[in-house]
């Protein structure tokens, strides 16, 4: 067989490869060994280390090789052939090596459930020790590339990586929401955590990044909690809850099927559209008397904070509350309650504050204590800065928002030291009146729950 004059190595592109082995082991003490920067080439006989060589051009001699001598019986000068192989190292460090790990499952400190997460991000390697890095990791193949290296260290690297990421995360109770303000403490905890698994194999982990964490959708655990978290951030920007979309969902499926009946002639989903129109008119909180006074689980839910009560007369409230032939003899003593109440001077009003509700006899929100400024007209709550009132239009900045007193009947603004109210004509001075404000004393009250003055 021919003997080999000259032996190197030029990797050319892509996929990077670690070592390479010379394809021809007929070698002579006059053959001519060519290392280029950043590589480094092994000889190995029968199992053993013969030598190493640097960068430069060498000659595979005794001088050079004195085990040739004691190894093959090689005499000095003279072309003599042996047999060996040779080992090119690529020492170039990398940086941009990818890794991913998947299916790492955690309970998350922000949603108190289990989450499926995935991990991703980049590495860099340099090898440091040559025979270390030929014996223990790339054994008796021909070529070593980086896709070799990293399917051989995946089961041990994927393992290390998922258990430090959790311990982390568990240790330092780091939920989602949070996890990517602490990527870069991660990932240098991480290092620390993996660099002796690369040590062992003669190669030194130089960089190690961790790009990101999120949920892994791959399975259907995972993509319905991705939609529960979307669609709660949705909710929480949009101001709705949970339920309200569920009403508005049943309104426009019994809304479709209406249509479908209609399209087909039948009659079947008009019921469906019908109760769907009802529905939202009580979400809306308008037109009915649930509406009005609230009585509808729809209403209580959809109905804003900041929604006021309509004072009307006695004649309209009784309209309201008894003329619905379909109502309840329970509802209907109810709204009676509330009448009498609201004859006797005594209304619900919200508070332009908080959107509390609190009786009109309070001079201040039990809830949250604003003080209660009233529309000389209708009673609304309004802000003390408030030109006209939030619910009839009337201008404010008289009567009870200057400090006046109130009709108990009428609400309308007393002048300084009235006996009868201008407006209707009621008498405001009496033993149940407040001699200082004009406000109605409750029964079995001793002082005026509106300014604290001693009942007459």
């Amino acid at each position: 067989m021919a003997i080999i004059d000259l032996v190197r190595w030029q990797p050319q592109g892509s996929p990077t490869i670690y070592a390479y082995r010379f394809p021809e082991t007929n070698l002579s003490t006059y053959t001519q060994l060519l290392v280029s920067e950043s590589q480094e080439a092994v000889l190995f006989s029968k199992g053993q280390l013969m030598g190493k060589f640097g960068p430069g051009k060498h000659t595979l001699n005794t001088e050079n090789l004195p085990i040739l001598h004691n190894f093959f019986g090689i005499p000095f000068g003279g072309k003599n052939p042996f047999t060996a192989e040779i080992w090119f190292v690529n020492k170039v460090q990398v940086f941009n090596i990818d890794w991913r790990i998947t299916r790492m499952p955690i309970h998350d400190a922000d949603y108190n459930t289990q989450i499926p997460l995935y991990a991703a991000g980049q590495y860099g390697l340099r090898i440091t020790d040559t025979e270390k890095f030929l014996v223990n990791f790339v054994g008796t193949r021909h070529t070593f590339t980086e896709s070799d290296m990293t399917e051989q260290a995946r089961g041990e690297f994927t393992s290390k990586a998922k258990s430090t990421i959790v311990q982390f995360m568990l240790q330092n109770n780091v939920g989602f929401k949070q996890i990517s303000a602490f990527l870069d403490q991660m990932s240098g905890y991480l290092r620390q955590q993996i660099a002796p698994f690369w040590n062992d194999l003669g190669l030194e982990l130089t960089k190690f990044y961790i790009s990101e964490i999120d949920i892994d959708d791959s399975a259907p655990d995972g993509r319905s909690i991705r939609e529960a978290i979307a669609k709660q951030s949705a909710m929480s920007i949009t101001g709705h809850t949970w339920q309200q979309e569920q009403m508005f969902d049943t309104a426009n499926n019994a809304i479709g099927g209406l249509s479908g009946a209609m399209g087909s002639g039948g009659t079947g989903g008009l019921l469906g559209g019908i109760m769907a129109i009802n529905m939202m008119n009580g979400m809306m909180g308008g037109g009915g008397r649930q509406g009005q006074n609230g009585g509808g689980v729809a209403s209580d839910m959809m109905a804003p904070q900041y929604n006021q009560p309509t004072f009307g007369g006695a004649q309209q409230h009784q309209q309201q509350n008894f003329g619905n032939p379909h109502q309840g003899f329970g509802a209907q003593q109810q709204n009676y309650g509330q009448q009498q109440q609201q004859q006797q001077g005594v209304r619900m009003v919200y508070c332009s504050n908080c959107g509390k509700k609190y009786p009109s006899t309070s001079s201040f929100c039990p809830n949250c204590g604003n003080q209660y400024n009233p529309c000389p007209k209708c009673g609304t709550d309004n802000n003390p800065h408030a030109k006209r009132c939030v619910s009839c239009g009337t201008q404010l900045g008289g009567g009870a928002a200057a400090g006046g007193n109130l009709c108990p009947n009428c609400n309308a603004p007393l002048a300084p030291g009235s006996v009868f109210c201008g407006n209707c004509g009621q008498r405001v001075v009496s033993s149940d009146t407040c001699t200082r404000c004009g406000s109605p004393f409750p029964p079995n009250v001793k002082f005026c729950p509106r300014c604290g003055n001693k009942r007459n």
